[in-house]
């Protein structure tokens, strides 16, 4: 598996909204290049994958966007939080999630959530801190990364012979438009309620990074060996 590169610690005095922006639109454009072709993966890396995306996207999305909005001080930026979370649950995204990975024969099982279990406890943790700043940088980079990596997980389940795409053909378009509200309320938050000079703005993104990268890289049969 690899580890991604960590970014070192810049203090958010040190960032401008503009290049805060470039880094992340950087960061994920190179993650989503060194996705593997689904085509060249076994057919258990591929429902690996799609098993281990699902047991942390489809019970924890919600909660951590929820998680953002109690830690948002900003009044202009909560409306943007609030439709965000209203979308999700009307339309019931996680359940377009499961029948996803379901028609995927990809439903997660309990070596698939332990296989994010570590992971994903750090960023429980850390979104439960409730840094307004931190946690919404957060997850304006998971909106701009899962909007990317759409066209890959529906390669993954194409090539497992589904042909339910409900899920990736609307978060390819939402969440372009949830990416550019969340940065403009991570403008609004950064005014309202700055973050400590001394904290590091990416902490989060760099915590997420680590799950993606279980997610998509992990094999059960090298961390047995």
């Amino acid at each position: 598996m690899t580890t991604p590169a960590v970014l070192p610690h810049q203090p958010e005095s040190a960032l401008s909204d503009s290049s805060i922006q470039e880094t992340i639109t950087q960061m994920i454009d190179e993650m989503i290049g060194k996705l593997p072709d689904p085509q060249e993966l076994t057919s258990a890396e591929r429902r690996g994958i799609i098993a281990r995306y699902s047991a942390v996207l489809e019970g924890n999305f919600i909660y951590w966007m929820t998680a953002t909005l109690i830690a948002t001080k900003a009044e202009g930026a909560r409306p943007i939080l609030l439709d965000n979370l209203y979308e999700e649950t009307r339309d019931a995204h996680p359940h377009m999630m499961r029948k996803f990975a379901m028609a995927a024969n990809a439903f997660p099982n309990d070596k698939d959530s332990l296989a994010v279990h570590e992971d994903l406890t750090n960023m429980r943790f850390f979104l439960g801190r409730l840094s307004g700043v931190q946690s919404l940088l957060t997850m304006a980079f998971f909106e701009g990364f899962i909007q990317k990596f759409m066209p890959f997980l529906a390669g993954l389940a194409a090539a497992e012979g589904s042909t339910e795409m409900e899920y990736t053909d609307v978060h390819g378009v939402c969440d372009i438009a949830h990416t550019a509200g969340l940065f403009r309320a991570l403008a609004l938050e950064t005014s309202a309620s700055p973050l400590d000079p001394a904290a590091d703005i990416f902490e989060g993104v760099n915590l997420l990074r680590t799950l993606i990268d279980r997610i998509v890289y992990y094999r059960p049969e090298l961390a047995a060996a």
